[in-house]
């Protein structure tokens, strides 16, 4: 089934735009610190034309779901809230939006913690960007998707995921300081690239847990008398506060020093040991790894070829990225859902794209 198929008429314009894996930097974004993400090859498209009526319709490929929506209804919840809300909010920024027809297709995976609904914000908003010839760059296109996500799907985020979406591409990382909003592309490491595997378990972002974390880092901060853990460089001043606020601050911390050791260039074998620092620290300090996960994280650490491995996303599930050596990469890939699966496991990769 096709837009013409849905609609009964041809779209107008077409966009799309990327999922990400993130390298290091997890969960600093809403502490206001750094992170180091990546787009990866897979996208969200969507193709926009005028509707016939008075009504946006909106239909996902992927879920064979068309929804009818007019600006005097509540915004509905499931794939269409992110849709809504980067409608509403150009309309509240001044700009008309008439009632359109929008098509969905992607193949990010959804719940894998590879920003999937950032990647449909982003897709969305280039495409009413270039439906309505709007002046909106590609900054304030993530910073109006953080937005949406945030007062219409109900979900908290950082910025990252759609910075990521929205400037990030496949051919290096993207350096970001979350409070700034000042960005930088860094180099891979020489002769790397990046294996993402899904770990079959699907991530819990949304949950509770994401939501508590975010609440212990506020409450760290007070304590600490700071606007933002970002603000705390030492992580030994994080020693006086109560447990588990401790454990929580010592992560984002710690994190965050990660990540601007990462700014320079280093070569692949510290910069994979800042990777598998880092998921240790996620899975001890901050407590949201998942066992499918750490067991998929400790194959590919122990094998060859591989210089550093993490989950990557908001975890509790989701998926893993591990810098490898280029030459080597479909082996280690074979070689590592091989273990995965010995170890009683399903997964499946997806970066590189298996052709």
């Amino acid at each position: 089934m096709n837009f013409q198929r849905v609609f009964g008429t041809l779209p107008t314009t077409q966009a799309s735009a990327p999922g990400r894996v993130n390298l290091l930097g997890e969960h600093t974004d809403y502490n206001e610190g750094f992170v180091i993400p990546t787009a990866i090859p897979q996208r969200t498209t969507v193709q926009i034309g005028l509707s016939s009526d008075h009504k946006h319709h909106f239909y996902s490929a992927e879920f064979d779901e068309l929804i009818n929506f007019s600006d005097d209804d509540t915004v509905p919840q499931k794939f269409v809230s992110y849709i809504c809300g980067c409608v509403r909010l150009v309309e509240k920024a001044g700009y008309k939006v008439p009632p359109i027809n929008l098509y969905i297709s992607s193949n990010v995976p959804i719940a894998m913690g590879l920003a999937s609904s950032a990647a449909l914000e982003i897709a969305t908003l280039r495409g009413l960007r270039g439906l309505l010839n709007l002046p909106l760059d590609d900054l304030r296109l993530a910073q109006i998707a953080q937005q949406a996500e945030t007062r219409y799907a109900g979900f908290n985020c950082g910025i990252m995921d759609q910075m990521a979406a929205s400037l990030a591409d496949t051919n290096s990382m993207l350096f970001i300081d979350t409070r700034s909003l000042n960005r930088r592309r860094l180099r891979f490491p020489k002769a790397t690239e990046i294996l993402v595997i899904d770990s079959d378990e699907t991530h819990k972002t949304g949950g509770s847990h994401y939501h508590q974390r975010r609440a212990e880092c506020e409450t760290a901060a007070q304590i600490l008398g700071v606007k933002a853990l970002r603000d705390i460089e030492d992580s030994q001043a994080v020693e006086i506060l109560p447990q588990p606020l401790r454990k929580r601050a010592r992560y984002i911390v710690s994190e965050n020093n990660r990540v601007i050791e990462a700014f320079k260039p280093l070569p692949a074998e510290r910069f994979g040991q800042l990777m598998n620092a880092s998921h240790t620290s996620l899975r001890d300090d901050y407590e949201l790894s998942w066992p499918a996960v750490d067991t998929l994280v400790r194959i590919l650490q122990e094998t060859p070829g591989v210089f550093g491995a993490r989950l990557t996303g908001g975890g509790s599930g989701g998926a893993c990225v591990a810098l490898v050596e280029s030459e080597k990469v479909s082996s280690i890939a074979l070689d590592a859902i091989a273990s995965y699966q010995r170890a009683g496991y399903t997964g499946r990769v997806l970066v590189p794209p298996v052709v």
